[in-house]
């Protein structure tokens, strides 16, 4: 393709029609799902019927998400958290329950979990700077070497309250606030989503005034104010909806497969 993006390995059936193993390698490339040391087991976790003609995206895969997937019609389920985390799991209790839903239903699962975070197109970072204007963009946000966050300035200085204010707009959840920092101002930003507590010290030594993450941790609790850096926690759920989303779309401008958002947020 003229734009660099991975080429399909085989024609899809009609547009809005593809063959999944194809729309699979498609995905493991244009994720690069290889690049990352990752607990996930990325790429296709269940594999059901042959052909997608519909998707549904979510955050996380739980029963509920499962049997919704089902419910509404998709072939395939593209998910951020799997149910795979680098260790055995006997099939039983809730996890036979959910692998039983996704089999019955003959539903794909595919899960995308570091790759979606750090991609640099449709990645949980790189929509949200996106969303908040950030410029100047450089990686932050260290994850077993690799940069998976991104780092910016905004292009106007903002009161810290006035920066939590306009994250709850873009997540439509109440931001639990650090103010920790030297100044209470945000213009230096550290994007880092779900997990991220842990990279106040990274933010202080870019010489970033805030990091905006998902969900906080009591052991990096004294971190912001000892570091003197803000911290904007905005939920790890919510800081991880927009991945699914913008892929969702890439996937229907590319092949114009239907899809919908699984909203089952945690609240956390």
């Amino acid at each position: 393709m003229s734009d660099g993006s991975p080429s399909i390995p085989s024609t899809p059936l009609t547009r809005g029609e593809v063959p999944r193993d194809a729309l699979v390698a498609w995905l493991n490339e244009y994720l690069n799902v290889g690049a990352y040391p990752d607990p996930s087991l990325n790429g296709l976790q269940i594999s059901g019927t042959d052909v997608i003609r519909r998707v549904a995206v979510s955050v996380d895969t739980s029963l509920k998400t499962l049997q919704h997937a089902a419910d509404s019609g998709a072939d395939l389920l593209i998910a951020h958290h799997g149910l795979f985390w680098g260790q055995p799991l006997p099939v039983t209790g809730p996890h036979r329950d959910r692998l039983r839903a996704a089999i019955m239903a003959d539903l794909n699962l595919y899960v995308s979990h570091i790759p979606l975070d750090a991609h640099p197109e449709v990645g949980n970072n790189a929509m949200i700077a996106r969303a908040l204007t950030l410029q100047n963009l450089r990686p932050f946000g260290d994850w077993q070497g690799h940069k998976i966050g991104l780092a910016g300035e905004l292009p106007f200085e903002q009161t810290l309250q006035d920066f939590a204010d306009r994250v709850q707009k873009l997540t439509g959840e109440i931001c639990l606030v650090h103010g920790g920092g030297l100044s209470p101002t945000v213009n230096r930003l550290g994007i880092l989503s779900g997990g991220g507590a842990g990279s106040v010290a990274e933010a202080a030594a870019m010489g970033l005034d805030t990091l905006l993450t998902g969900e906080p941790e009591h052991k990096h609790f004294h971190d912001a104010f000892e570091y003197g850096v803000n911290v904007v926690y905005a939920g790890h759920y919510e800081t991880e909806v927009f991945g699914v989303r913008a892929l969702a779309a890439r996937l229907e401008d590319e092949f114009g497969l239907a899809w919908q958002f699984l909203h089952h947020p945690t609240g956390l």
